[in-house]
């Protein structure tokens, strides 16, 4: 075959290929961070800017929700934290003009890097029936717009109030407020794309759905395993707090399909030895098959059982519920059915016990390698279980550690953003606001694109995000989009969800975490949860981007008045006012918030309970941490077909993305790749530099193609090929979702590699 770049895409996608990169960071990543920087935001404003990220007295990074430690470098931002701020505080502009010279029809032809690259959004924009331009529209009249769609529907119901993990705490609180008094709990949001998982096996094992550990407790880990996760890319910050770890004489087990510089050698750009040499940081690299993780531990669960002396029996005594049936099912974990689900080798398995019994003090971190499978809840109980058994919770240096991604994304969750919500929760906002909420469970992220499909939803509105390219099985979702009267997105900039629209269609822009938010009562604060569930302020000190931006809460407190009208007793003006009365509220209806605004004005902020963490109690339904026993699952592979899973590139996050390069894996000048082991790839007949169509196979029998990706031959796991999302979320079925949490399973999708119309 011949190589050629892949038509119809106006940004030219011509990947050249080089071998992967061994380490991370170091002088090649400052050099990056500040070229990019410097191209949107100019050298002062970099310097100003950059300066004040993760501060206790700046801003919080709208990229990863990593913690920062009491005690902060002045450079507290990873290369990736720097892109993210850089495309906010761009000097770039987005303005009516622009509207006027690129119509929805042209917009929907182009990449998500070069809507990205635009600018920030400058004016409430909108797009009437029939209309094929965006047209300027002011706030009032945007909001008589919605007002009108709204209160227009047969039922609450019928509207979807989707949530981005950037949101504030205050946003947050005010935006499922207003949703409920509305009266609908329709409140899908990226949470149900990427942790809804880890949230289902640890609410129902430890009593709570978030991780146990603090970051100083990875500074006191004797063992720390990373499955599932690319801390490199996706939070980078997190390779400094490894290497602490390392230095305190922690070992470091990374379990991943893929080889990932930044767990290979870490270059820390904040020190000389950094720069140099850098840190080796993984001990043992355990190169899984997709999807063989809960086999892994299960088989070492049975090992531990095996083991004299290695159960912590007074912990699973005292503290545990289940253990029995527990224990029965592992006995009958198979060393042959373990070795092909995972695609390791005896003598790995078998080190990696020696260096858990080794460990008196093990975590364990995952992410989207974890999550997103049909069987990802099993297995994230099957890590837990691993960790129960030695007593390895509520213990410090030990504990669970799901990492996760956007910059609130736990806290929106806290704050009440969850299509099922404790009946506890509802209490308290009836009990404080005087209003009955609905008690039915809402719509996620599927159901709300089946809502829309079916036409029982009609109005979308989404608090930041990028719906359509986030969300799986793009025709579906496209095509269900289209449907709605009414689609309303609150953005910075451009992106692929505002060239996919209902019948009508807003843009409301919004003020960045970068930029000051003044209001009535004087300069505003908000606040955010960050993946550890520490609370803490961020105040942003740049000039809005334009005079026609409303922050979130204002948007959201302006549009309850518009549509609930005076019915409403809440105060909703107020809350816009001032930021402190919206968290006077929280302080009565959200458990650990108590004090809630003396709390926050402390440097550094505060850390919320964790019972299990905190007090070894396990709010469960039996009052213990729950051992669980499920049958062993991992994905079954047909001949001639491989396992892909779809990922971030090093130049982006999430749908965002910053350029087209994947430095750490020697992609540069293009994104439709696809990394095949270079012995599947034999065996294919597929030649490195060759371009094919990747095609999703299903039980629906529906053909799902993502046509032009070069074959790129890379050190994957035999049986397993990776590539980008967005452009391979099309390739990912509606109903192909874990159990339970009903996640997408983006990390398990059979496809086959037919060659390239355009070879």
């Amino acid at each position: 075959m011949a190589s050629k770049p892949p038509m119809g895409d106006p940004v030219q996608d011509a990947p050249e290929v080089a071998g992967p990169k061994h380490a991370a960071a170091g002088l090649p990543a400052i050099g990056h961070t500040l070229r990019i920087a410097q191209q949107q935001m100019g050298v002062k404003r970099t310097a100003l800017t950059l300066l004040r990220v993760n501060q206790k007295n700046g801003f919080d990074c709208p990229g990863c929700a990593w913690p920062e430690g009491d005690k902060r470098h002045t450079a507290e931002f990873c290369e990736n934290g720097a892109k993210a701020v850089a495309e906010e505080a761009t000097l770039r502009r987005v303005t009516p003009d622009f509207f006027a010279a690129h119509s929805v029809t042209d917009l929907a032809t182009r990449s998500g890097y070069w809507l990205g690259q635009q600018g920030r959004l400058t004016h409430p924009m909108y797009l009437p029936e029939g209309a094929d331009h965006y047209e300027p529209v002011t706030w009032d009249r945007a909001f008589d717009i919605i007002a009108e769609e709204l209160n227009a529907l047969a039922s609450p119901d019928e509207a979807l109030f989707y949530t981005s993990g950037r949101t504030s705490n205050e946003a947050a609180f005010l935006y499922q407020l207003f949703a409920r008094e509305f009266g609908t709990n329709n409140l899908p949001d990226c949470s149900n794309m990427c942790h809804e998982s880890s949230g289902s096996a640890l609410t129902e094992t430890i009593g709570i759905g978030k991780g146990s550990v603090l970051l100083e407790d990875l500074y006191k880990a004797d063992l720390i395993v990373v499955a599932g996760q690319n801390p490199g890319t996706n939070h980078p910050r997190m390779l400094s707090a490894l290497e602490k770890a390392k230095a305190g004489g922690a070992k470091i087990i990374s379990v991943n399909p893929l080889p990932e510089a930044g767990l290979e050698r870490f270059k820390n750009p904040q020190t000389p030895h950094g720069m140099l040499r850098g840190t080796a940081l993984t001990d043992l690299f355990l190169q899984i098959r997709i999807g063989g993780d809960q086999a892994l531990f299960r088989l070492l669960n049975k090992l531990i059982l095996e083991t004299e002396g290695a159960v912590d029996e007074e912990f699973v005594r005292e503290h545990t519920h289940g253990y029995e049936e527990f224990a029965a099912a592992a006995r009958d974990a198979d060393w042959d059915e373990t070795l092909a689900a995972t695609g390791l080798t005896r003598e790995q398995i078998e080190e990696t016990l020696r260096m858990v019994l080794a460990s008196k003090r093990t975590i364990v971190c995952w992410a989207m390698g974890l999550t997103q499978h049909k069987h990802s809840v099993p297995t994230i109980r099957e890590v837990v279980n691993f960790l129960l058994l030695r007593g390895n919770i509520g213990r410090p240096g030990a504990g669970v550690c799901p990492v996760r991604g956007h910059s609130n994304v736990q806290g929106d969750r806290t704050m009440g953003i969850f299509e099922r919500p404790a009946p506890a929760f509802l209490d308290a906002l009836e009990k404080e606001f005087g209003f009955a909420p609905p008690r039915g469970h809402g719509y996620d992220v599927v159901r709300a694109i089946e809502a829309m499909r079916d036409d029982k939803a009609k109005v979308f509105f989404a608090m930041g995000g990028n719906f359509v390219s986030a969300s799986p099985d793009t025709d579906a979702t496209e095509a269900a989009m289209r449907r709605a009267r009414l689609t309303v997105h609150v953005s910075t900039k451009l992106n692929r969800s505002h060239a996919v629209t209902g019948a009508r269609a807003l843009i409301l822009p919004t003020l960045g975490r970068t930029e000051r938010d003044l209001q009535v009562s004087g300069e505003q604060v908000v606040t955010v949860e960050d993946s550890m569930g520490m609370v803490h302020a961020s105040r942003g000190r740049l000039k809005p981007a334009s005079e026609h931006l409303l922050s979130e809460p204002a948007i959201v407190a302006r549009l309850a008045r518009r549509v609930l009208g005076e019915d409403s007793r809440t105060p909703w003006e107020e809350f816009e006012k001032d930021y402190a009365t919206i968290r006077d509220r929280i302080a009565r209806v959200v458990p650990g918030f108590e004090d809630f605004n003396a709390r926050v004005a402390r440097p550094g902020g505060f850390a919320l309970p964790h019972a299990p963490r905190d007090e070894r109690r396990f709010p469960t339904a039996t009052g213990k941490a729950n051992f669980t026993a499920a049958p062993v699952e991992y994905p079954e592979l047909p001949a001639g077909r491989l396992l892909l899973q779809t990922l971030r590139s090093h130049d982006q996050y999430n749908t965002t993305i910053y350029g087209l390069d994947d430095r750490y894996r020697g992609i540069r000048n293009g994104r439709r790749v696809v990394l095949v082991n270079p012995e599947d790839a034999a065996e294919l007949d597929l030649a490195d530099g060759s371009y094919v169509d990747l095609v999703g196979e299903w039980k629906d029998g529906v053909e799902r193609r993502a046509p032009g990706f070069r074959v790129v031959h890379y050190p994957t796991a035999r049986g397993c090929a990776a590539s980008y999302y967005p452009e391979t979320n099309v390739l990912v079925p509606l109903d192909s979702t874990a159990d339970i949490s009903n996640t997408p399973a983006s990390k398990s999708v059979v496809v086959r590699l037919e060659q390239s119309a355009t070879d």
